[in-house]
């Protein structure tokens, strides 16, 4: 499981800051801004959903049409939707130091879910 949240963590790091890396001259906030807790929350819990995803993937699970799903429900339960959660990722990306501090928290959040799940087998 841990190689799962680390592959899954690391793809979407690399592909964030890849596109981070070029020169910004004005950063505009999106007219909805969440704020670096919200988004936090968000990805941690995007990152368990692809984990889940993932998992019924291996097991050769059907997982058609599961995506969409889920991710209407991760939207609907914060009260957004996918445009304004691509608008706060495309701000953020923009703003690599915040990123980082957002990535950092994500992953331990990870940790700590994957430490749970240890001490309950």
């Amino acid at each position: 499981m841990k190689v799962k949240y680390n592959h899954i963590l690391l793809t979407c790091l690399c592909a964030i800051f890849l596109t981070a890396c070029g020169a910004k001259d004005t950063i505009v906030p999106p007219e909805t801004l969440l704020n670096e807790t919200q988004m936090i929350d968000i990805l941690t819990d995007a990152q368990l959903l692809e984990g889940d995803l993932n998992f019924r993937r291996s097991e050769s699970e059907d997982i058609q049409g599961r995506s969409k799903v889920y991710y209407d429900q991760l939207f609907e339960h914060y009260g957004i939707t996918d445009s304004i959660f691509n608008e706060n990722l495309r701000y953020y990306t923009e703003k690599p130091a915040i990123l980082e501090r957002i990535t950092d928290s994500v992953y331990k959040r990870l940790v700590k879910e994957q430490e749970k799940l240890k001490t309950k087998e």
